[in-house]
C-alpha cells in the first residue's frame, strides 16, 4: 500500500493533492485548465521532486487512451481517482444556472474518466448547492440525481456525506460536499470529526481560531515602489488600497461594514444589508467564515486585507507550500486565478488528509 496511484482531476492550486499525498497516494498527474493553478502545481513538483505530470488543458480536450498509454494505467490499475470541479453553478452563493452554465456539465467529465479507467475509488468535492440544484427540466435535486445514476450505471456505488472543514482543525466554517465512490459494494466510512464547537468527554479539541493560526506572522510586505514586484515568494503580500483602509477602520472586529449604520454614505456606498461578507474583518477568537472567491476579507486588528500567506494559514496549508500567480487588489483585474482565488477554490489540505486516510483504511480492506 506504499504506491497508491492515484489521478487528480480539476486540481487547482493543489489543496486536495497536498492532503492525499501526506495520507499515501502518489499523484500520477494533475489536469487543470488555469495558467497561474498550473504555475503553483509545477512549482510544488518542482520543490518536492516529485514525478506528477501537470497537464495545463481542458479536461474536455483529454484523449483518455493516449493518457492512459503515458502514465502506464489500465482499466482497474488505478487506485483513486479525485478532483472538485467548477462549484459556481452549483453554489447557493451564485446563480445556481447548474447544467445551463457552460462549466455545469463539468462535473460529468468524472464520469467519462471513471467509465474508461475503472479506479478502485472516486473521491469528488462540491459545494452543497448541488444537493438541490435543478436540471434542465426544473426540477430541485435533479442534478445530484443525474449524477448518482451516472456513477451507477458503471458500476459505482456512491456515498456522500456534507464535511465542515473546522471539525477536522481547519480554522474556517467551510461546508463541502463529498462524494466517496467505489466499484460494485461500498464499506467505506467517513472519518470521525477530531474538533467541535468547544471541547467534549469525547476527546475532540475545540476548533482552531483565526487568532491561533496567523497572530505569529511577521508584518506582510507591499510592492517595491514604483514596480509590480514584491521581496519575498511567500505571499505574506499586502495589496490593500487606500480607500479600502479608509473604510475597513470604520469596521470593528467580527463585524462588517453594511451593519455600521451611524457611518456617512459615502463610506458604505451602495451596501445593503444583505452584504455580509463585504468588507467584513475576521474575528480572532473564532473560526474564519468560508473563504470565498467575490471577497477577500481583513484582518481582525490592521486595517488591510488578508494576505494570501494569511488565507493559506487560514485553510490548512503548510508553510512551505507557495503560490505563483498575481496577487489582486480589489481595484485590479487579472485573467484566471490570483492567488487568494487559488486558495479560496481550493479543498483545505488537513481535510483531504482525513478523507484519504479513511479511503487508504478501505483499500487495505
Amino acid at each position: 500500500m506504499s504506491n497508491l496511484k492515484a489521478l487528480s482531476l480539476f486540481s487547482g492550486a493543489g489543496g486536495m493533492d497536498i492532503g492525499l499525498k501526506k495520507s499515501g497516494f502518489n499523484i500520477l498527474a494533475d489536469i487543470e485548465i488555469d495558467k497561474f493553478c498550473c504555475e503553483t502545481l509545477r512549482a510544488a513538483v518542482e520543490r518536492e521532486q516529485t514525478d506528477t505530470e501537470v497537464f495545463e488543458t481542458d479536461i474536455r480536450q483529454v484523449n483518455l487512451p493516449d493518457l492512459s498509454k503515458k502514465l502506464n494505467i489500465g482499466k482497474n490499475n488505478l487506485d483513486l481517482l479525485f478532483g472538485g470541479p467548477p462549484c459556481q453553478p452549483f453554489s447557493l452563493a451564485g446563480k445556481q444556472a447548474g447544467l445551463n452554465d457552460l462549466r455545469g456539465p463539468l462535473l460529468f467529465e468524472i464520469i467519462r474518466f471513471a467509465e474508461y479507467l475503472r479506479p478502485k475509488v472516486i473521491l469528488i468535492e462540491q459545494v452543497k448547492g448541488l444537493l438541490s440544484a435543478k436540471n434542465s427540466n426544473g426540477d430541485r435535486g435533479g442534478v445530484f440525481n443525474l449524477f448518482i445514476s451516472e456513477l451507477e450505471r458503471i458500476g459505482f456505488v456512491p456515498k456522500w456525506k456534507v464535511c465542515c472543514a473546522a471539525d477536522y482543525g481547519v480554522p474556517q466554517l467551510r461546508e463541502r460536499l463529498f462524494f466517496v465512490a467505489t466499484y460494485a459494494q461500498n464499506n467505506f466510512n467517513f472519518p470521525e470529526s477530531t474538533h467541535s464547537p468547544t471541547s467534549n468527554l469525547f476527546g475532540s479539541l475545540p476548533y482552531l481560531t483565526v487568532g491561533e493560526v496567523i497572530s505569529d506572522l511577521d508584518a506582510p510586505s507591499r510592492k517595491i515602489p514604483g514596480t509590480n514586484l514584491f521581496d519575498r515568494n511567500d505571499s505574506h503580500i499586502d495589496v490593500t488600497p487606500a480607500r479600502d483602509r479608509e473604510r475597513i477602520s470604520y469596521v470593528p472586529e467580527g463585524s462588517y461594514l453594511a451593519a455600521q449604520t451611524g457611518v456617512s454614505s459615502d463610506i458604505r456606498c451602495n451596501l445593503s444589508s444583505k452584504d455580509t461578507t463585504k468588507y467584513l474583518r475576521l474575528n480572532r477568537n473564532k473560526p474564519s467564515n468560508t473563504l470565498r472567491c467575490g471577497e477577500i476579507f481583513y484582518h481582525p486588528t490592521e486595517n488591510r486585507y488578508l494576505t494570501p500567506r494569511e488565507y493559506m494559514r487560514l485553510h490548512g496549508y503548510d508553510d512551505n507550500y507557495l503560490l505563483r500567480g498575481p496577487i489582486r487588489a480589489r481595484t485590479g483585474t487579472v485573467n484566471n486565478l490570483d492567488q487568494h482565488r487559488q486558495v479560496a477554490n481550493s479543498v483545505p489540505p488537513p481535510l483531504a488528509e482525513a478523507i484519504g486516510k479513511q479511503i487508504k483504511i478501505y483499500l487495505n480492506e
